[in-house]
């Protein structure tokens, strides 16, 4: 795929010393969703604001579509569109001339049907001559992603979409986000639901501390991490591994009553069998077998 977003040794440091951004490196791929996974602080907002053009960078470049961000800024604006984490929106307006307003401010030529649409597909069409102040918090979320998208962008970036939305409306931005993908979009989205990432994404980063730690593909990442643990529970606790044990590297509980076997489901010989067998003739009682494995989480 061809890189849309290019990110090449951007840091950021504000006036009091804080350094929010330490020597970021990232291409975005043209038409994929990137999750941007971190806690509060990690630099996730400074990293996309600097991109939308909102927080000047301390050292680095970003271009977006072969576009520098600060000598072609017009060009690369026209192309993005952000979903902030904060409802910033108005009170008085309706929705509809809200829509109409933003599109305007990027310079594009009234199109009600396009609009219409891009409503109807956040399910806010019946609301359209309805106040902001007037709408649920769930629906002024919506609003936010309408004005990303009126005036057509390439780019869509979301910061943190679903924070305090209910489960149900979580659902219908991920079915979204995955038809604006479908139409060619890339979208790039901090969140700090990890699941979401692991429900819509295509590759996945984690940011921390102002550094970008990791970016992997969601399915290789899981796979890397997608060890699981077979947790065997005994009749009776033992006081410690009995030698024939050993060669398992099991972890024993504190109690003594059970035993935890790590293990890589995707290797064609786990030693599952060989361990229960060795369990057995160790004379141990079985109480329980289950078994969990990692998600993304």
């Amino acid at each position: 795929m061809q890189s849309i977003v290019s990110i090449s040794n951007l840091s950021k440091t504000y006036a009091g010393g804080f350094q929010a951004l330490k020597n970021v490196s990232l291409n975005i791929e043209q038409g994929e969703i990137l999750a941007l996974l971190g806690p509060n602080g990690a630099g996730k907002t400074t990293l996309i604001s600097i991109i939308c053009g909102i927080v000047n960078a301390s050292t680095g470049s970003v271009t977006v579509g072969g576009h520098d961000i600060v000598s072609d800024y017009r060009i690369t604006r026209s192309m993005i569109g952000l979903v902030p984490q904060e409802l910033t929106l108005g009170a008085f307006e309706t929705v509809w001339n809200t829509m109409c307003f933003s599109r305007g401010m990027y310079g594009k030529k009234p199109d009600p049907d396009y609009i219409e649409q891009v409503l109807k597909s956040l399910s806010l069409w019946d609301k359209r001559d309805s106040e902001l102040m007037a709408l649920s918090g769930g629906m002024k979320r919506r609003v936010l992603i309408g004005k990303a998208l009126v005036h057509e962008p390439t780019i869509l970036f979301l910061d943190e979409p679903t924070a305090g939305v209910d489960v149900e409306l979580r659902k219908d931005m991920w079915a979204l986000v995955r038809r604006l993908r479908e139409s060619g979009v890339t979208i790039i989205l901090t969140t700090h639901y990890i699941e979401e990432a692991e429900e819509i994404a295509d590759r996945v980063g984690v940011v921390n501390n102002g550094e970008l730690l990791l970016v992997d593909d969601k399915q290789a990442l899981m796979h890397k991490l997608g060890k699981r643990q077979l947790i065997i529970e005994l009749e009776k606790g033992i006081e410690s591994l009995p030698e024939i044990l050993a060669r398992w590297s099991l972890d024993l509980s504190v109690d003594g009553c059970k035993l935890t076997y790590t293990y890589d489901p995707h290797n064609t010989q786990t030693g599952i069998s060989r361990l229960l067998q060795a369990i057995g003739d160790a004379d141990l009682l079985l109480k329980d077998i289950q078994t969990t494995h990692r998600s993304l989480e």
